[in-house]
């Protein structure tokens, strides 16, 4: 399984919650120039959904992919 975290940008309010709380959180957030935070690397990520939790405007959503497709059928053509 393959986990998505998807941040409303326009929610997101860059109070850094979502790093501070997170057990792998340098791992797997940075802060844009806005002080907005994304996720730049997903691979430690375990699904803990802790930053969901502490984020207080609602701005991270995390889900599961159970079948993420393979790099060859992502190419079309």
């Amino acid at each position: 399984m393959t986990v998505e975290i998807i941040v409303n940008r326009e929610k997101c309010i860059g109070c850094q919650k979502c790093y501070d709380k997170c057990p792998k959180g340098p791992r797997i957030w940075k802060a844009d120039a806005e002080g907005k935070y994304y996720v730049f690397d997903l691979s430690d990520c375990h699904n803990c959904k802790i930053c969901v939790g502490v984020c207080p405007k609602n701005a991270i959503k995390v889900n599961l992919i159970k079948n993420p497709k393979k790099p060859s059928e992502l190419i079309d053509g």
